[in-house]
């Protein structure tokens, strides 16, 4: 019993100092763990501490970057705005200074004019002096003569009614002839009113025509879609149209450039549609160019039935009335050929009522006029045998073609309408500004350059731009090849130099393109 019991306290014992020796051992290892966990946690507070600064540098140093180039722009800005203040403080200097110039022209034409009033006011009392002066002296040398002849003076009055009554006698015969003259020259001087009164009821606005169209843009980004990769897209325009088109350093406007007004109005409606739609690419482009083409044609239509509507004239051909149409893309001398037959129109038919004549078949002439112009098909004969022969063609009036045949005497009025179209063309081309022979002499050089490259075989389009510096010359690929194209070249050059008068030089371009087209369906 007693060694149970001590067995038990053995076993006690060995069992707390066991457990007094796992604690020790436990509290060691824990404290061991410890100090390592506050080792790493310092560790890690230091790396996070060294990344810390390293993020801040890097942060300070973006925003100093950001801080440079917002103050780089905002220093752009400011001398922008400088620069555009310090523009209109000169433009506004400049007005100032003119302003001062006409005030002190005024000034001095205010001073002349009262230097001249008081001039005017003093021979004004002078001659009234000098008249009082003379009546009395002629008063006196009256009474002096009734004493010498011993006459009264009312029987010298009748003696001298009586003398200037058989001199004017005398005279009248002489005068006779000279009145008749005169009223001869009263009659010139009739006409010439009529034409000046016809001329003053008339207002046209002069429109010289110009060879270049600005196309506005909303944005320069613009020019790039157009001029495409490596200049594709605009020379497709270019070919497609036969319109040369300036990219400068213009802002937000491209130039196109052609003496035709036609190719350029097919040119801007073209830009104006493939800018609107965005897809610019050569095929888009020859699509769009075709498609206004077409409808061009419809509005030519609908310009001329306006006009004829306008100015009343009833039972026009279709034709013709097309034709009317065309003249607004046409010009003659420099002045649009629509608005010089309007004008023409008007003038006739004005000049007509003053004549007493039919004004609405003046009217009708007046317009049709130049229609010989605008002709589908170039001929050998003149514009106004040619405008004859179409009016004749589609069922005008006789004396309406004979008034269009003969405006330039080139056949024999028979009408009495025919000599007012002509004066009346005269006048419209003769007033101030109207025409310009440099321009008509320009657009028939090009017209002639064109057509030189045309009458040669395989040529399917000619275009002349850059103002008739360069011809480029579109071959059919069928009918001509790679080695006909450089001889076709060589040979328009030499036909051009020649047969042509021209400044500088012209470069003939000849373009051959073969193009295989199928339809998936």
């Amino acid at each position: 019993m007693d060694s149970i019991i001590l067995s038990i306290i053995i076993g006690v014992a060995a069992l707390a100092v066991g457990i007094l020796l796992g604690k020790i051992i436990f509290a060691q290892n824990t404290k061991k763990q410890v100090e390592n966990a506050e080792q790493e946690a310092s560790k890690i507070v230091s790396e996070a501490k060294l990344k810390a600064d390293t993020l801040k540098k890097e942060k300070l140093l973006e925003a100093k970057e950001h801080f440079v180039q917002l103050k780089m722009e905002h220093e752009k800005e400011v001398l922008q705005r400088t620069q555009k203040i310090s523009e209109t403080e000169n433009r506004i200097r400049q007005k100032e200074q003119s302003l001062n110039q006409k005030e002190g022209n005024l000034e001095k034409q205010l001073k002349e004019n009262n230097q001249i009033k008081e001039n005017l006011n003093r021979q004004i009392e002078v001659v009234n002096i000098k008249r009082t002066e003379l009546e009395k002296h002629q008063e006196e040398h009256i009474r002096r003569l009734e004493k010498v002849a011993g006459l009264s003076a009312d029987d010298a009055k009748a003696q001298l009614v009586e003398s200037l009554r058989q001199e004017a006698q005398s005279k009248a015969l002489a005068l006779q002839q000279e009145i008749i003259e005169e009223a001869k020259g009263k009659a010139n001087k009739e006409a010439r009113k009529i034409i000046i009164q016809t001329i003053q009821r008339t207002a046209a606005e002069q429109a010289i025509e110009n060879a270049i169209t600005v196309f506005n843009l909303e944005s320069d980004e613009i020019k790039g879609s157009i001029i495409g990769r490596e200049g594709r897209n605009i020379r497709a325009i270019e070919a497609a149209t036969g319109v040369d088109l300036i990219v400068d350093d213009t802002p937000e406007a491209i130039i196109l450039s052609s003496f035709d007004p036609l190719r350029r109005e097919i040119a801007r409606l073209s830009l104006q549609r493939l800018v609107s739609d965005g897809r610019i690419h050569p095929a888009r482009i020859e699509e769009v160019v075709e498609k206004t083409r077409r409808q061009l044609e419809d509005q030519v239509m609908d310009i001329g039935e306006r006009t004829v509507i306008e100015l009343g004239i009833h039972g026009l051909h279709k034709e013709l009335i097309r034709m009317v149409g065309r003249m607004r893309f046409r010009s003659s001398y420099g002045q649009n050929l629509l608005m010089h037959s309007r004008e023409t129109a008007n003038l006739c038919s004005i000049m007509a009522a003053e004549l007493g004549m039919n004004p609405k078949l003046a009217k009708r002439a007046g317009l049709l006029h130049d229609i010989g112009k605008v002709p589908d098909e170039e001929t050998e004969l003149s514009h106004a045998l040619l405008g004859a022969k179409l009016a004749e063609k589609y069922g005008e009036n006789p004396a309406v073609v004979n008034a269009i045949g003969a405006h330039h005497d080139e056949m024999e009025m028979q009408y009495v309408i025919s000599p007012i179209i002509q004066a009346c063309d005269a006048i419209s081309g003769a007033r101030p500004g109207a025409r310009r022979e440099i321009m008509q002499q320009y657009m028939q050089r090009i017209r002639d350059l064109e057509n030189l490259a045309l009458a040669y075989s395989g040529v399917e389009k000619a275009y002349a731009i850059q103002a008739g510096r360069e011809l480029r010359v579109i071959v059919e690929a069928d009918k001509v090849t790679d080695n006909d194209s450089d001889k076709l070249s060589f040979e328009i050059a030499q036909k051009i130099q020649t047969e042509m008068t021209f400044p500088g030089q012209i470069k003939v371009t000849v373009i051959r393109e073969k193009r295989a087209v199928n339809i998936a369906r």
